[in-house]
């Protein structure tokens, strides 16, 4: 890769030049860089930074905004037509190791509207793949067509991919069994199985975690960030769950049956309850596939797009019809939806049919699953407290999972190292300083590379983003490299796909070779006609005009 700072005066001069030769379109606006405080994500703030002076050194006028979580993803999420540009991050969560979910809801245009697709990606030729990739059930022929996939990203830049993260997470082993924290493919040690299944060594018999972020909601049909997720796979089970190999197994499930190829039987477990005391049966379990289909829970839609029909066949199984088949359905459907209570579900969705809000904004007083842990409180800004539900067929063998808002990082790893915390569930400080920590303490610190990555979502909505020859010229004057050592201190794999290497079946190495540099940007950026006036300030082509300035 070519070096990432160059003088921007010569870029000006360079291009200036030109533009005494062609006409000029209007001065592009002020454009706008969302990001997460520094406190809080230190790296993705560092890394925004870096990002922004290169993109001025293009001639553009660029400022970072950064605000909490909750207003940046409030923002982006519900006010699609507002923001230019944003950092944001994918978390590795367990069904992403199949890429379905990924390669469709993230840029198949019909989830752009309220969906994943937040970012409003439109190509027609991209939305072929994804389709093709899900009713593909040969393993090779399917993978070529998600490396074709990943092809086509990487020449229309819908994202700026950054970094896949190695991502650093410790405990203390004077309060767990290191042999019960379990690491998972491309998820690391904070995952479903070490919360279910770790064993206190001692009297200590909390799991005390931390976030940075604070909970936004607790609430099974909406998928509201990343820690949320965390309390939702907790409290409410899953037909199957993805285990430490990544392959799906067994869950609430008993077992399960293929029929044909777009036909499945599944046995529901016996004996499961709500927390409510009401017994799980076969009625909620179609419910909870059927919800997400009426149009009340947007963001769980594209898990049940492939189902035809699902239907209870007796008192324990369930069949599920397929439109068609589906190579990633255990993962991406059984795997990724909550099974729901429909007696509390049920009148809620029918109140939201008749009203302009729909269950992602609806919060439950008293959330009612079925899971590992039965809620007990929720203090925003402070702490989610769940306790063990011993009547739970995998009950946990401690009293209580604690999570605490700990915006700091520094601050986090203060509270590990005095007990006040003994699971560091969240860190964006430098890995070697929590390497440096450990030593000479009863601390564990285990990295791994990220199924997730961090990204800036470029947003089509607004010009110039929906111009492809933008998106490459700013993606192309980054250098991930970069990014990787002074954000990520090297505790990081440079990015140009949404697929990790975490997953390399799947992970194109082909589209890694991304060339980078301000001479590669610029002249992306004459070829499709953009000009640098006299004072170093970039215009559109000639004839376009801007209409989003102040």
């Amino acid at each position: 890769m070519t070096s990432l700072f160059q003088p921007a005066a010569l870029f000006a001069l360079c291009l200036s030049l030109v533009a005494g030769a062609f006409a000029q379109g209007d001065h592009v606006r002020t454009l706008e860089l969302l990001t997460r405080p520094q406190a809080a994500a230190p790296q993705e703030f560092q890394s925004a930074q870096l990002i922004a002076q290169a993109w001025r050194d293009l001639g553009l006028d660029v400022e970072v905004e950064a605000m909490p979580w909750e207003q940046l993803a409030d923002q982006v999420w519900y006010d699609r037509d507002a923001w230019d540009a944003t950092a944001w991050q994918m978390v590795g969560r367990p069904e992403r190791g199949d890429p379905d979910e990924i390669v469709f809801n993230l840029f198949h245009s019909s989830t752009a509207e309220s969906g994943y697709n937040f970012i409003g990606y439109d190509n027609p030729s991209y939305d072929a793949l994804a389709e093709a990739q899900r009713v593909e059930t040969d393993p090779d022929a399917r993978q070529a067509i998600i490396a074709e996939a990943q092809q086509v990203l990487d020449a229309d830049q819908p994202y700026m991919f950054l970094v896949h993260p190695q991502v650093a997470y410790a405990f203390r082993s004077d309060v767990w069994e290191a042999d019960t924290v379990v690491e998972q493919n491309g998820i690391g040690i904070k995952n479903f199985w070490t919360f279910t299944g770790a064993e206190p060594s001692g009297d200590q018999r909390d799991m005390i975690l931390n976030s940075a972020d604070v909970v936004q909601a607790i609430n099974p049909l909406y998928i509201s960030g990343a820690v949320d997720s965390w309390i939702t796979e907790l409290i409410w089970d899953r037909l199957l769950r993805v285990g430490p190999d990544g392959l799906p197994q067994p869950w609430a499930a008993e077992s399960y049956t293929w029929v044909d190829e777009t036909t499945i039987d599944v046995t529901l477990r016996s004996g499961m309850t709500w927390h409510d005391g009401e017994p799980v049966t076969v009625d909620d379990v179609v419910f909870s596939f059927e919800a997400p289909m009426g149009g009340e829970v947007p963001m769980y839609e594209p898990f049940v797009s492939g189902i035809e029909s699902v239907e209870a066949l007796d008192d324990a199984t369930v069949r599920f019809e397929l439109k068609q088949p589906s190579a990633a359905f255990l993962v991406t459907s059984l795997a990724k939806v909550n099974l729901v209570p429909k007696h509390v579900w049920d009148p809620i969705l029918a109140d939201l049919a008749d009203d302009p809000d729909n269950a992602e904004s609806y919060q439950e007083a008293m959330p009612i699953g079925s899971g590992p842990f039965e809620f007990v409180r929720w203090r925003p800004s402070e702490e989610v407290v769940l306790a063990a539900n011993g009547d739970h067929f995998a009950g946990p063998s401690y009293d209580r999972w604690i999570l605490r808002i700990v915006p700091n990082s520094e601050a986090a790893v203060g509270m590990l190292r005095r007990g006040e915390l003994n699971f560091l569930s969240a860190y964006a400080g430098d890995p070697q300083v929590l390497v440096d920590t450990a030593e000479g303490e009863p601390i564990d610190v285990v990295a791994s590379t990220d199924i997730g990555f961090r990204f800036i979502g470029f947003n089509h909505r607004r010009p110039p983003f929906d111009d492809p020859a933008f998106r490459q010229a700013l993606s192309q004057a980054v250098n991930r490299n970069l990014i990787a050592q002074a954000a990520y201190r090297g505790f990081a794999v440079p990015s140009n796909s949404p697929v990790s290497p975490a997953l390399p079946f799947w992970h194109d190495e082909s589209v890694m070779d991304l060339e980078t540099g301000l001479d590669v940007s610029k002249a992306i950026l004459e070829e499709a006609g953009y000009t640098v006036d006299g004072s170093g300030a970039l215009r559109y082509p000639d004839g376009v005009t801007e209409t989003l300035a102040d």
